[in-house]
């Protein structure tokens, strides 16, 4: 793939447009925006006309460093309306006289199978997930594309969205005048940015924490096979401290992010900072007092991702670890405290490869931006709910063919 990509990351505290150049599949950032976010709460639009004028900023700001409009832009989707389950499909292997093999259309019709699921009139797919393949009972094949056999089976995992949320997201977007080309879940989008293939193969879980939402992903054999949207997240950190300081939200903000740690332990007993409070009163806090206060709800955040990976029945099989990203996973001890609740070991990661503008991106805040160019990159491989499955059969066809050298 050659040419410009867009993406339009809207999160509950900031939103970042990027314009990223693809030549020869590697990606050069050209151009980027950031603006606070208002109109966003927990990852859903609740605000239209707010978040637009946000978005509207942030845009403005990626075209004038880039020099280019954008136009139909990779945009994310978090919230808790977010909704993930797993199915089987099925479809006969049809290469016919010609002996081609699995075709790219058989692949789809699989796919198509496997998305016959019963869903409500104000859901929708957003994703359809291939996981692992069987060819007359020959398990876990990865890319069935040319293999010969008669019967072809897909495991594949689904993801479903509220459809007025994404309504919402559109209307934001259609209001300052840009085309959404596709939406993709938060969690997929960071994963693309900061997993290696090697972590994918062996079995993670990714945490983004966000502002509004902790978003989950767990990949094993080389593909997503569980997903979750928390409604809990970095913003929680600051409400606590807030409301025990009695300071304003946004001097908590700062607060976390000058003198946060979540480890108690290791912070000085005598150790203190100067605070405001409302009442005009100035107090003197202890670091540590502090550092409880975060540890405890942070603990709380890994309570919730422990039991999402109970929930997705691979307790045990994550031999690569815990990657943490986005803002909220910067905060000093993350990895400690996910080890703690957990029992595995991990890492903060910010976007892998990054090349031309990166040194204000280079960070785990901006993993999803990044993650979201990376998926414009290889989004003619997935298939999309809905598309005819000898439109996709041909666009994966063609892919594979690109690869292939001379």
């Amino acid at each position: 793939m050659q040419g410009i990509v867009f993406a339009l990351d809207i999160g509950s505290s900031k939103i970042c447009a990027l314009v990223g150049e693809v030549r020869n599949r590697d990606l050069q950032i050209i151009g980027y925006g950031v603006a606070p976010a208002r109109g966003v709460s927990k990852g859903m639009i609740v605000d239209v006309m707010e978040a637009a004028v946000c978005i509207s900023k942030a845009i403005a700001q990626a075209e004038q460093s880039s020099g280019y409009q954008l136009a139909r832009v990779f945009m994310n989707v978090s919230g808790e309306h977010i909704q993930s389950q797993n199915n089987s499909g099925i479809a006969a292997i049809s290469s016919g006289k010609q002996n081609l093999g699995v075709t790219g259309e058989d692949i789809a019709r699989a796919l198509d199978t496997a998305q016959a699921i019963a869903i409500p009139h104000n859901r929708q797919i957003l994703h359809l997930l291939p996981r692992s393949y069987t060819i007359d009972g020959q398990t876990n094949v990865r890319s069935p594309l040319g293999m010969h056999g008669f019967r072809l089976e897909v495991e594949a995992h689904i993801i479903t969205a509220a459809t007025p949320a994404l309504q919402n997201l559109t209307k934001c977007a259609q209001t300052v005048g840009i085309q959404v080309e596709e939406m993709v879940l938060n969690s997929l989008a960071s994963a693309e940015a900061v997993l290696a293939q090697a972590e994918k193969d062996m079995g993670v879980l990714l945490v983004d924490i966000g502002a509004g939402t902790t978003d989950v992903a767990l990949y094993n054999q080389g593909a997503a096979t569980f997903t979750r949207t928390l409604p809990i997240g970095s913003s929680h950190i600051s409400n606590d401290i807030a409301i025990g300081l009695r300071v304003p939200f946004d001097v908590a903000e700062e607060i976390k992010l000058k003198y946060g740690d979540c480890r108690p332990e290791q912070i000085n007993p005598t150790a203190t900072f100067s605070v405001e409070q409302f009442n005009d009163e100035k107090i003197q806090v202890g670091r540590q007092d502090l550092a409880f206060v975060i540890e405890a709800r942070v603990e709380e955040i890994f309570q919730f991702v422990l039991q999402a990976v109970q929930d997705s029945g691979y307790t045990g099989l994550l031999p690569a670890g815990i990657v943490l990203t986005g803002g909220g996973a910067q905060l000093k001890g993350m990895p400690d405290v996910a080890n703690k609740v957990l029992g595995i070991p991990g890492r903060v990661a910010a976007p892998r490869n990054l090349n031309g503008l990166v040194e204000n991106i280079n960070s785990p805040t901006f993993a999803t931006s990044v993650g979201l160019l990376r998926w414009a990159m290889s989004e003619h491989n997935v298939y999309k709910p809905g598309e005819r499955p000898a439109e996709w059969g041909r666009r994966l066809t063609n892919f594979f063919r690109a690869l292939l050298p001379g």
